[in-house]
This record gives structure tokens, sequence and C-alpha cells, in this order.
């Protein structure tokens, strides 16, 4: 197995376009055509986490976190950062970073915590824009089927919790093909009309250029009629944050007590408490507070994130419940859920699971 293998298959489900502007995933270092006989799952790549990956036998670190976030323009050991790469470079360890291209998505960081929480009727809290594509494909008749299951089997056609969709109207096509044409349909130089199907489907994407290629490889007409635009619509898998609904309402101090025990916080930074019950929970892993506005504005009973500052807390305005459990606690899950995704796929080699605590905060 090489590291290639490994980072094409999480990215089809997590393509680097999701990351945020800011963000650094990807291949941090190392090479891509690198031998993999076991893989190390962490939050942080520190350098204690190197060196449990040299003792594991793992020639790939996955870390949620990406080490280096601006350009390293010297690697002198200075920093832990450039002693991370350093040792890495010498011991022949990969290193890949998938973050907010991971926090984007359904199934991602929020879907985990959701898991855990036990919400259902979930939906992204602020979904994305600008990653949704059109496809109308003209086709003959009988070659719906065909094309069809080919195009839903690499992705296309899906809206929120639906697969399979499509459009179609029926009309008829013409064609004259010239002499250097191979018609698949109809004679050179000679035109043609055909019973033909115009077919829509929504395409995300990352998955333009394999749509394209299957289309292409399935469709039996030498020229494929096909046009391919953006469209501005919410992809309702995408995005930031999460929110959902317990099965049945529950006190808030007595959600607090679960939730505290669930994530094993320390501690609950949270606003006062509300004369109501929770039942619409707002969740984000990680650094979530840019999504209060949005939680509010979905009604939610209480927002669960982590670094929320001082004067942040007024913001909540008795409108919902924030409930700070911290950045670590809450993304905790992180490797676990990879470990999962990677072993629906590989089995020949080594999926493991950091034994490190790389929480920076300590708490009396």
């Amino acid at each position: 197995m090489q590291v290639k293998e490994i980072i094409h298959f999480l990215e089809e489900s997590f393509p680097l376009s999701l990351q945020e502007s800011y963000d650094n995933c990807g291949l941090i270092c190392g090479r891509m055509d690198q031998e993999v006989q076991g893989v190390l799952l962490c939050l942080d790549s520190l350098e204690a986490t190197v060196d449990e990956a040299i003792e594991k036998e793992c020639q790939l670190i996955i870390a949620h976190h990406p080490i280096i976030f601006t350009g390293l323009k010297k690697i002198t050991g200075v920093s832990y950062v450039e002693r991370v790469v350093e040792k890495c470079i010498k011991h022949g360890i990969s290193l890949y970073a998938i973050h907010t291209n991971l926090d984007n998505h359904i199934d991602g960081v929020n879907g985990e915590i959701a898991n855990k929480i036990g919400l259902v009727q979930r939906r992204i809290l602020r979904p994305m824009k600008n990653q949704l594509y059109k496809l109308v494909v003209f086709m003959p008749k009988y070659a719906l089927e065909s094309i069809d299951s080919a195009l839903f089997h690499v992705g296309v056609g899906s809206i929120g919790n639906y697969s399979e969709c499509h459009f179609r109207t029926e009309g008829i096509g013409t064609f004259k093909p010239n002499h250097l044409a191979n018609p698949t349909i109809g004679t050179n130089n000679n035109r043609e009309e055909v019973e033909e199907f115009r077919v829509e489907y929504l395409v995300p994407k990352s998955r333009i250029g394999i749509t394209l290629r299957t289309l292409f490889e399935v469709h039996p007409y030498e020229e494929v009629a096909h046009e391919i635009y953006p469209i501005e619509n919410q992809d309702q898998r995408l995005g930031a944050g999460m929110i959902g609904e317990l099965p049945d309402e529950i006190d808030a101090m007595t959600f607090l007590k679960s939730l505290k025990e669930t994530f094993n916080c320390q501690v609950i930074r949270h606003t006062k408490l509300l004369s109501k019950p929770i039942k619409t929970v707002a969740i984000c892993g990680g650094s979530g507070s840019f999504l209060l506005a949005d939680a509010i504005r979905s009604k939610a009973d209480i927002f669960i994130t982590g670094d929320f500052k001082y004067h942040e807390f007024f913001d909540a305005e008795n409108h919902l419940i924030i409930a700070d459990i911290g950045h670590f606690e809450s993304e905790q899950f992180t490797p676990q859920l990879l470990a999962e995704k990677l072993k629906e796929k590989f089995t020949k080699f080594a999926v493991r699971l950091t034994d490190l605590n790389t929480n920076p905060i300590n708490y009396l």
C-alpha cells in the first residue's frame, strides 16, 4: 500500500476543496509513493506523536490539525513544528492533515459529535455555497438506465438525504454525421432524428472530473452533447457546524451533566440556564463561536463547541445556552472516525489510534 492510495480514498469523501482558505490540509511532508504498513491516527502531530509512530512501525501519520499553518522558512529545530518535520523526514514518516475538509462534511467531525449525543434529524448549520454543478446530458432513450447507473455510482444525483435524483424531458435530437464520423445511430452525410432524453443531474464540485470521465465512457454517442455549469444552491451535506434534535426533551442541567460525562470534560463553561428544556442542539467541533448567530437563527436551545472568549458569552442574550466543552474534548473522537473510515476500504495495513493525550490545556 502506498501513501497516495490512502490519501486518494480519504479525499474522495473529504476533498481538499472543502478546506477553509486559512487551512493547510493534505500531505505536509513525505512522498506519495512511500510504502505503508501502518498508519497512526491522532488529533495533533507533536514530537511525541512521531516517536509513537516510530515505536508502532507506522510510516504515515494522519492528524486532524495541520502541524504547519504558515510557511516554514527554516528547519533548524528551534520550534516544535520544525522538530516534528525534521524527525518525520529523518525517520521516513509521511505526515498528512485532514482538518476543515473533515469539519465541513456531514459525515465528518460534527457527525461524530452528533452520534455521541444521539441527535436525529440532522442538518448542516451553515451550508456551503458554490460546491454544486448542474450537468445536462442529451442521450438516446435506450441509454438512460446504463448512464443513470454509472453516474449515480460515482456520486452524482444526491440532494440532501435523497440519492439517485434526476429530472428528464423527452424530445427529438437531430444531427448529420460528416464523412469522418463514426455514428452510433444513422449513416454518414445523412441527417438523422432520434428520440432522446434531456437529463439533468446535480454534481458535487469535487466529483466533476470523475463524472465527465464516466459519462464519456458509458455514453453510446461518439460526440456527447452535454452542458455543465456552476449553481449557487447551498449543498445541504457540506458546511460548518450541525444542528439536530434529541429524541426527547431533557432538563438543561441533566443534559449538561450527561455532556460532561460523554466528552470526559473537566469543566464545561456555559451561560446561565434558561427556563426551558433542551430539544434542539447545535454543535461545532473545535472553535465554533463564529456560528453563534446561525445557532440562534436556527432556534437551537443549546450550542455546544469550544474556545469561546469571555465577551462572546454575552452574545447569547438569553436566546440559547452556550456550552463550551473545550477544543480538544469536542474533537477527541475524530481519530476513531478516521479509523472506521479507513477500515471500510483497507485491510493490508495496521490502523493505529494514538495513545497520547495531546490536549495542551490542563485543569486544577
